[in-house]
C-alpha cells in the first residue's frame, strides 16, 4: 500500500460538490444513502441510467423538448441516450454568465517585443458579444446544424468564442494548431468537408514568430467545400488577406455585431465537435461527440472529480488541437473563470506558467506528467519562488506521473495541495479515473475510478482483476462515448478501434492496477499508439511522411515507453537497394518529419533494417516487436507461422539482446 501524501480537511469535504450531490441524493430518495465514495461509485455502475438521470435533475439541465428515458438502448457501441430531449451545449456555457465577471484570462507570447509575455481579461460580457457576432454571421454565410466550421488558431479568446458560436448553431466544431503540419492538418479537415474555416496568421513559440500564411491558403485551396474563411490577424494587426480564392472576412468584421444571443436546440445525439486520433494506422479517426453526451460528461467530471466552482480560476496547458483544450472550455459551464496560455511552457527557464499561477490567482492548475516532471528534474521550486497561495488543486495527465514527481510536488510546490492526476482520452473527450475531492492522495496513484465509468482490469482471460496490471476495459456504455466516426456509415472503424479485442466492451489500450483500496495505476499503452511528452501521437501519421521520400521503401516505429517508463522513440527504416544510412539522410528524416508534422514525432533514434517484420495479412507488427524490445521472450510475442516474413523478426531480436546486454552493464 502506497503512503498517504495528502487529506481532506473538513472545509474540503464540505464544501465539495461531490458531498452536496450525495446529500441531495439523499434527500431526494432515502434508497440513496451513501456513506462512502466506493459505495456511490457501485450505485454509478450498476444503475447508469438512474445516475446519469440524477446527474441531469442535479445540473437543471434545460431542454426545450423533454426526454422519454434516460438510455433507451445500453448496448455497446449504440447506446441511446435520452432520446426526445432537444437541448443546446453552448446554451449551458451562458446560464450563469454575469456580464462584469471574467470568462476568460489569456497570456500569450504574441506581442511587438517577443520578450514580453502579454495578458488580457475577457468578460462574459465580452464573450457573449463575440459569440453572439459570429453566431449571426455564420447564419448570414447559409451555415446550418451539422455543417462543420474549422479552426486552425492558436490558443486564443477568439477560439473559444469560434466553438461556442458553432455549438449554438447546432453546427459541427473542429480544430488543429497552427503548429501542426500542413499534411496533418490536411489529413484531419479534408475528411469531414468543411463550410468555414476560421485561420490566424501565425503564432509565436518560443519567442520565435512563425508565419503561417502560405500553409493556411495551401489548406484553403486543398477544401473544395470551404465557402468563406475568417481570418484573425495574430502576428500582424495588419496582414494582408489569404487571398486564396475563397470569400474572407476578419474577425472584427465578423463579429461586429449588434445582435442577441440565440441557441438552436438540437437532438441529444446532435454532433457537437469532432477530435481527431492519432493515425497509428492510417488517416487519424474523425471522433463525433454529442453535445448531450458531452455536456453532461462535463458537468460531472469537472464538478464532482475536479470540484470546480464559479470562483475557481481554472487552467489546463494545451493547444487547441487537443481533447484537454475542449474539456478546459466546459469550466465555462460552471461559471468559473477559464485560464489560456499560448506559447511555451519553457520561457523563463520553465518558469512562465507557475509565474501565470501567481499572476492570475489560478486556483486548478492542469497540465501535462512531462512539465511536471521537466520541472522537477530541473531543480525548480515553485513553492519558494513564487505565492501559489491560491492554489488548491495540481492536475496531470498525458502520461503516468512517476511517484517521484509526488514527491517533488508536496516538497517543492504546496504541502497542501491537492494532486489529481487524470487519465482518459480523446475517444471520449474526458477522463474516467483521476481525482476525488473526499479521498485520500496515495504516492503514484489516481485517486479512484470516476462516477459512471466502470473502468476493470482484464486479465488475459478478459475477467476482471484487482491488484494485478491487466487491459483497460470500460463495461457499461458512457454519454461522451463517440456517437460515431465520420464517414463510417456501418461503423466498422469504430468496432474496430475500440471492441475487437472484447465484443461489446470498451478496450482503451493502456496497461491499469486498480487497487484493493480503490486507486489506479496506468503504466502506459498496450497497443501501438505512441505517447511522446504527454501527447499521443499515431505511427499511422510518422508512415506516411516518411515513405514518400524516394529512399525509404518501408518504416516502423515503435515507443519503448513501456511499463511507466519515458517515452524512447524508435523509427526504423528499410531503404532503396544500395542506400546507407548515413549522417545526412538521418538529418533529412528527422527534418522532414518536423516540418510535416511536428516536433513530437521526431524519433529519439533511426536505425536501418532489411525488412518490416509483417502479419500474413501485411499488418506491420508494432505492437510484437514493441514488447520485444522492451524485454519480452522472442517466443512470446510473435508466431513465426503467422508471419509473412519470419526472417525479418532476428534483427529484433539481435537488437533486443543487444540493449538488454547494455543495460545490464550500465547497472
Amino acid at each position: 500500500m502506497n503512503p498517504i501524501l495528502w487529506r481532506p480537511d473538513e472545509e474540503t469535504l464540505q464544501r465539495s460538490n461531490l458531498r452536496a450531490f450525495m446529500r441531495w441524493l439523499a434527500e431526494r430518495d432515502r434508497r440513496c444513502r451513501f456513506d462512502t465514495y466506493a459505495a456511490l461509485w457501485q450505485w454509478s455502475v450498476q444503475d447508469i441510467a438512474g445516475f446519469w438521470e440524477a446527474v441531469w435533475a442535479f445540473f437543471d439541465i434545460q431542454a426545450a423538448s423533454p426526454y422519454t428515458c434516460p438510455l433507451a438502448e445500453r448496448s455497446m457501441p449504440g447506446a441511446q441516450w435520452f432520446p426526445g430531449a432537444r437541448l443546446n451545449y453552448a446554451a449551458h456555457i451562458f446560464r450563469h454568465a454575469e456580464d462584469e465577471r471574467p470568462a476568460l484570462i489569456w497570456r500569450t507570447e504574441s506581442n511587438a517585443n517577443t520578450e514580453a509575455l502579454r495578458t488580457s481579461t475577457w468578460t462574459w460580457g465580452e464573450l457573449r458579444r463575440a459569440v453572439s457576432g459570429l453566431a449571426a454571421f455564420l447564419r448570414e454565410q447559409g451555415v446550418q446544424p451539422g455543417d462543420r466550421v474549422v479552426g486552425l488558431l492558436p490558443n486564443l479568446p477568439e477560439a473559444v468564442a469560434a466553438l461556442l458560436a458553432t455549438a449554438s448553431i447546432g453546427a459541427v466544431w473542429s480544430s488543429c494548431s497552427p503548429d501542426l503540419g500542413p499534411t496533418a492538418v490536411l489529413d484531419r479537415f479534408r475528411q469531414i468537408e468543411p463550410s468555414v474555416l476560421i485561420a490566424a496568421d501565425g503564432y509565436v513559440y518560443n519567442r520565435r514568430p512563425y508565419d503561417r500564411r502560405e500553409a493556411v491558403r495551401a489548406l484553403i485551396r486543398a477544401l473544395p467545400t470551404l465557402r468563406h474563411v475568417v481570418r484573425v490577424p495574430h502576428l500582424d494587426p495588419v496582414a494582408p488577406p489569404f487571398n486564396a480564392g475563397v470569400a474572407e472576412t476578419t474577425w472584427h468584421e465578423a463579429t461586429d455585431r449588434q445582435t442577441e444571443l440565440q441557441f438552436t436546440p438540437v437532438p441529444f445525439e446532435h454532433p457537437l465537435w469532432v477530435l481527431y486520433s492519432s493515425g497509428t494506422t492510417g488517416l487519424p479517426k474523425p471522433i463525433v461527440h454529442s453535445q448531450g453526451g458531452i455536456l453532461l460528461e462535463h458537468l460531472k467530471a469537472l464538478a464532482f472529480h475536479t470540484d470546480l466552482h464559479p470562483a475557481d480560476r481554472f487552467f489546463w496547458f494545451t493547444t487547441i488541437g487537443w481533447m484537454m483544450w475542449n474539456f478546459l472550455v466546459s469550466g465555462l459551464l460552471l461559471g468559473s473563470t477559464i485560464l489560456l496560455y499560448d506559447g511555451s511552457p519553457a520561457r523563463e527557464d520553465m518558469r512562465a506558467l507557475w509565474q501565470f499561477a501567481e499572476d492570475s490567482g489560478m486556483t486548478i492548475f492542469g497540465t501535462s506528467a512531462a512539465y511536471l516532471t521537466a520541472c522537477m528534474k530541473a531543480g525548480l521550486q515553485p513553492g519558494h519562488t513564487h505565492d501559489l497561495r491560491a492554489l488548491r488543486s495540481i492536475g496531470s495527465t498525458g502520461s503516468p506521473l512517476g511517484p517521484e514527481v509526488f514527491d517533488w510536488v508536496y516538497a517543492q510546490v504546496k504541502p497542501d495541495v491537492w494532486l489529481a492526476p487524470i487519465s482518459g482520452g480523446t475517444d471520449l473527450c474526458t477522463a474516467f479515473v483521476g481525482g476525488c475531492p473526499l479521498l485520500p492522495v496515495r504516492r503514484g496513484e489516481m485517486q479512484c475510478r470516476y462516477l459512471g465509468a466502470d473502468v476493470q482490469a482484464f486479465d488475459s482471460t478478459g475477467s476482471p482483476v484487482i491488484d494485478q496490471v491487466g487491459e483497460l476495459v470500460i463495461t457499461q456504455p458512457m454519454p461522451s462515448m463517440p456517437i460515431y466516426f465520420w464517414n463510417d456509415p456501418q461503423m466498422r472503424r469504430y468496432r474496430e478501434s475500440y471492441f475487437e479485442m472484447y465484443p461489446s466492451v470498451w478496450r482503451h489500450g493502456d496497461w491499469v492496477r486498480i487497487t484493493a483500496e480503490g486507486g489506479v495505476i496506468i503504466y502506459g499503452r498496450s497497443d501501438a499508439t505512441l505517447n511522446r511528452h504527454g501527447v499521443r501521437i499515431g505511427t499511422g501519421e510518422i508512415y506516411s511522411v516518411v515513405e514518400a521520400l524516394p529512399e525509404v521503401l518501408d518504416t516502423l516505429a515503435v515507443d519503448l515507453e513501456g511499463l511507466g517508463g519515458e517515452s524512447t522513440l524508435l523509427l526504423f527504416v528499410v531503404l532503396q537497394p544500395g542506400l546507407a544510412l548515413d549522417e545526412a539522410l538521418t538529418a533529412k528524416l528527422r527534418q522532414v518529419i518536423r516540418d510535416a508534422l511536428s516536433p513530437r514525432h521526431v524519433p529519439d533514434e533511426i536505425i536501418q533494417i532489411p525488412e518490416v517484420p509483417r502479419t500474413l495479412n501485411g499488418k506491420k507488427m508494432e505492437v510484437p516487436i514493441k514488447r520485444l524490445l522492451l524485454g519480452a521472450p522472442p517466443e512470446q510475442v510473435a508466431n513465426r507461422d503467422a508471419m509473412a516474413n519470419p526472417a525479418a523478426l532476428d534483427v529484433f531480436v539481435q537488437l533486443a539482446r543487444r540493449r538488454r546486454q547494455t543495460t545490464t552493464s550500465t547497472q
